[in-house]
């Protein structure tokens, strides 16, 4: 499957590629993405490269779960991409006077209120600089119901405990974002989504582009199922319920972010002239306020010093890299995050390697073997299962005799798959995701194959345990029962 995907694999017509005279090797770069759409499972890819004000480079690779071919006017979701842009609209209204990034975020939300007396002090800059105390610890916004604007995100959050004093900690968490994308509303008396396309995207020209709320519900038409993937396939699947807005419901194309990357590269001012925000806020935005923590406002740093943010939602996931020299980096996939692949940036760097004059270095298909391995042991557990069925004859004779407690601590391993499964959302969230929250259904979209595995070895440690603790009940019944006299035995009484 992954290899049809590559071979399937095209560059968009020459209307959706714009080049300057610096762009890039149109065959350099299909190659880079083709690799890496192979390696990494990802039926359709779109790609923005710029450089100062000028674009290089535009384009689509692949295809949607539609059939059609991935272009860079596909309107695709950038997931927690979205935050860069949340952060720009509040550093507007603080430019216009409106907020003060250092006031508390209840001067401008009287409504605002959580479950823990410290969250009085939380500010407007904390919130964007992911510094409030909530965590996905103190408040699993996946795993709660759902809210349908950012008026009842505010809401929800009443909840929400702290797991530092506001402004000690960086703890990222979407319910941050949530809840600036209600600050922006209140303060401008327009909905988010409105004021986005009136003072960030038409202005910018991302005429393309909106915000929604709610996945699946609010997602236009053209946007397409996004996959999952298993076992070496891609999987079309629609987007898990969850509240998006603020912190990653921006909908967009590659075409659209080029514009949004000179923007950004040009210190606030938009190839058409236009200027959104002051150079000393894009600065801002781009630079942590703590050496404790590399992230800005909406954007972070890493340890190379380029400025950048991924986006993953469980069915697409996103990457947008500002190089020092001037280069800006945008790429849109539609299969969403797994073991073995948490995103595009691995793409994103191969491309900032190539675009300044490297060589990019292919990596292994990990996602594949991930699976593979996955896959193994869900054999091996089927495997051992049945072998130990068919020996619970033999266990229940050889062991009859055993104290029922000693057996009762025998067979208790064969429930660690079982508490292995219940636990799995939070055992991973914390292992891998770093703290943050995911559901169950969430968890299956990330790696069904990890669930299928847990399943599997629940199921047949259960079925060995029941069928062991059935043969050793009517093994002692059968030992303890009197013997039953025969015919002969009667007559020699009579």
């Amino acid at each position: 499957m992954v290899a049809a995907v590559a071979a399937g694999l095209v560059v968009s017509s020459a209307a959706d590629t714009g080049f300057a005279t610096t762009a890039p090797d149109k065959a350099a770069v299909e190659h880079v993405v083709s690799d890496f759409a192979d390696r990494a499972g990802y039926p359709g890819i779109a790609v923005a490269i710029t450089k100062g004000d000028q674009v290089l480079y535009t384009g689509g690779y692949g295809h949607d779960s539609a059939g059609a071919a991935v272009t860079a006017t596909t309107p695709m979701p950038v997931a927690s991409v979205s935050k860069s842009f949340t952060a720009l609209a509040v550093m507007q209204l603080a430019e216009a006077g409106k907020v003060t990034l250092d006031a508390p975020v209840r001067d401008y939300l009287p409504h605002f209120r959580i479950a823990d007396p410290r969250g009085t002090r939380i500010t407007v800059r904390e919130l964007l600089n992911q510094t409030s105390g909530i965590t996905d610890g103190t408040f699993p916004e996946k795993s709660l119901p759902q809210p349908a604007t950012p008026a009842e995100a505010v809401t929800r959050a009443r909840d929400a405990t702290l797991a530092a004093e506001p402004g000690t900690k960086h703890y990222y968490t979407n319910t941050n974002y949530h809840l600036a994308a209600r600050l922006v509303e209140v303060v401008s008396g327009e909905p988010f989504a409105d004021y986005m396309r009136r003072h960030v995207f038409e202005p910018i020209g991302m005429r393309a582009t909106i915000t929604i709320n709610q996945t699946p519900r609010d997602l236009p038409d053209t946007v397409r199922k996004g996959y999952v993937y298993a076992y070496g396939m891609s999987i079309p699947a629609a987007e898990p319920t969850r509240f998006v807005n603020g912190s990653d419901g921006v909908i967009t194309t590659a075409e659209d972010m080029a514009k949004w990357l000179i923007t950004q590269n040009n210190e606030g001012l938009a190839a058409n002239g236009t200027r959104l925000v002051s150079a000393a806020d894009v600065t801002a935005m781009h630079t942590s306020s703590d050496r404790r923590w590399t992230y800005g406002m909406g954007w972070d740093t890493d340890q190379r010093g380029r400025v950048h943010h991924n986006g993953i939602w469980f069915t697409y996931t996103s990457d947008q890299l500002l190089l020092p020299g001037g280069y800006g980096i945008a790429v849109i996939g539609n299969s969403g995050i797994g073991l073995g692949n948490e995103g595009v940036d691995a793409l994103t760097d191969e491309l900032a390697t190539l675009v300044t004059g490297g060589e990019p270095q292919a990596g292994a298909p990990m996602r594949l073997i991930v699976d593979l391995i996955l896959a193994c042991l869900t054999l091996l557990s089927v495997l051992l299962g049945v072998r130990n069925l068919r020996r619970t004859r033999n266990w229940a004779t050889r062991l009859a005799t055993r104290p029922s407690w000693r057996l009762a601590l025998r067979l208790a391993p064969r429930l660690v798959p079982l508490a292995l499964l219940i636990s799995l959302p939070d055992l991973l969230g914390r292992l891998v995701g770093g703290g943050r929250d995911i559901s169950f259904v969430q968890l299956c979209y990330y790696s069904a194959p990890l669930v299928a595995w847990s399943a599997v070895a629940t199921v047949m440690n259960i079925g060995v345990m029941t069928i062991r603790v059935v043969a050793l009940v009517r093994g002692r019944r059968s030992a303890e029962a009197p013997p039953v006299p025969d015919g002969s035995t009667q007559l020699a009484t009579r």
